[in-house]
């Protein structure tokens, strides 16, 4: 992450050609700030991220952390932007997910490895 923040997302910005966010959560428990790198797929003024966790069976913190406070700062490249997020729903989830697998297959090799539905989160401008 320092990396990324050192060079506005030139170096460290991409993961498997796939462009990379840093979203800052605020931790459910502690409060405080928790920034992750995630891959995201943008969508118009949105962005879409996947709580795949690489298809385990848990969500990952950031989404835990996420859906108790829903506000969020991401950074891309050298903007950072206040955004607030909310799970998509099932229809959304639906109409999103094949554009989603199209942009990362992984995603949808990760979500055959686990029980879980992996939730697709959306994050809009506040």
């Amino acid at each position: 992450m320092a990396i990324y923040r050192a060079t506005d997302g030139r170096l460290a910005g991409h993961e498997l050609g796939l462009a990379l966010c840093l979203l800052t959560t605020t931790g459910r428990k502690s409060g405080l700030s928790r920034t992750t790198p995630l891959i995201f797929m943008a969508d118009d003024a949105r962005l879409v991220l996947v709580a795949s966790q690489g298809g385990l069976p848990t969500h990952p913190m950031w989404f835990l952390n996420l859906r108790a406070n829903p506000d969020v700062r991401v950074q891309i490249r050298a903007q950072t932007r206040s955004m607030r997020a909310r799970v998509a729903d099932e229809t959304e989830r639906t109409q999103l997910w094949p554009r989603l697998t199209a942009h990362n297959p992984r995603w949808a090799r990760y979500q055959s490895w686990t029980d879980r539905v992996i939730p697709v989160v959306i994050c809009e401008p506040t």
